[in-house]
């Protein structure tokens, strides 16, 4: 690493919020580590257009040791770590794994900084899956978590697991609470996505019905590049602390569907059917965040509104269709 620049790792770094972190970082002047792990389908689309400009590491939350040898070869100054089994669904097909990567993997990560370095500052993706049936609205940092689903338990494992290694070892390891964020570099497989794609083909002539599952499921949606700046914020700190990231609105899945036809110009209710087998075993129903303290501690705000962020979603799918 050059004495002069600030060095960063980031698993996940093919990931949604990975890419957009590891552009952020990069526009600061930093030198860039990606973890990606050995795999036959491991996709870069999204960090193709910086992949010249990053240092990739082969490792994996699920082995100890490739962690402790990418830390000593990489030897940054910050970790993000992003990497997790984060599609709710296959949480509940994939439990045991979700577990593995989602929540032991973290430990694995702080026990590599806590062997290697203990000065590297650590940030831990937790989530709004977290407090699941809401036990009030708006959540904040102190809202008990009520997970429901297997992703939203080891969410809540990673996150304790992060205050326990900062409590215990006196580690600058920080939680952000992030609530649902969104990109055009999100997975096809996510509800938001899947929406914008769908209207993207049926405005094209490529589809004729978009199927999706609870319409009057509630969440608090914002811009993935928006968070990415609140993370790297986070690090920033003189003290560790955990933040709750979000827009302070919600909007049911029905809105965010009527805002992506409204921006093509059709009427939805000609087009999606409430197919039953989209529904969660165990439904999340209202998720809201209380940013303030984000707003008063970092400084951080929200940029790009829910009507801007769909109107970005449709426009880059139906770009990409339209080729």
């Amino acid at each position: 690493m050059s004495n002069n620049k600030k060095s960063a790792l980031i698993t996940g770094v093919t990931g949604q919020d990975g890419s957009y972190l590891a552009e952020l970082l990069l526009a600061k002047g930093y030198e860039v580590h990606g973890v990606v792990r050995r795999s036959s389908s491991e996709t870069f689309d999204r960090i193709a257009h910086i992949k010249d400009s990053l240092i990739l590491h082969q490792a994996d939350l699920l082995d100890q040791l490739s962690l402790i040898d990418m830390l000593h070869s990489a030897q940054p100054q910050e970790v993000y770590n992003l990497a997790a089994q984060s599609f709710v669904p296959t949480s509940w097909v994939q439990p045991v794994l979700t577990g593995e990567f989602t929540a032991l993997g973290v430990t694995r990560m702080l026990e590599a900084i806590k062997l290697v370095d203990r000065s590297i500052r650590f940030y831990q993706a937790s989530s709004s899956e977290m407090f699941g049936r809401v036990l009030e609205v708006p959540q904040k940092e102190t809202t008990p978590f009520y997970p429901r689903s297997p992703y939203g338990v080891a969410k809540v494992y990673g996150h304790f697991i992060t205050v326990n290694y900062r409590e215990s070892f006196d580690l600058f390891a920080v939680s952000g609470i992030l609530f649902n964020h969104e990109s055009p570099r999100r997975g096809i497989e996510f509800v938001t996505r899947k929406i914008t794609d769908g209207v993207a083909r049926i405005k094209l002539g490529l589809a004729n019905e978009l199927r999706l599952g609870n319409l009057d499921s509630k969440r608090d949606w914002g811009f993935a590049g928006d968070y990415v700046e609140a993370m790297w914020l986070m690090l920033q700190q003189d003290e560790p602390d955990d933040f709750v990231i979000a827009t302070e609105e919600t909007h049911a899945v029905k809105e965010f569907v009527e805002l992506a036809f409204d921006r093509v110009h059709l009427d939805p209710w000609k087009y999606v059917v409430t197919d039953p087998r989209f529904v969660r075993p165990a439904e999340v129903d209202l998720l809201v965040g209380d940013a303030s303290k984000a707003r008063e501690k970092l400084g951080w705000r929200r940029k790009v509104d829910m009507r801007g962020l769909v109107s970005m979603m449709v426009d880059a799918d139906l770009e990409r269709l339209s080729k």
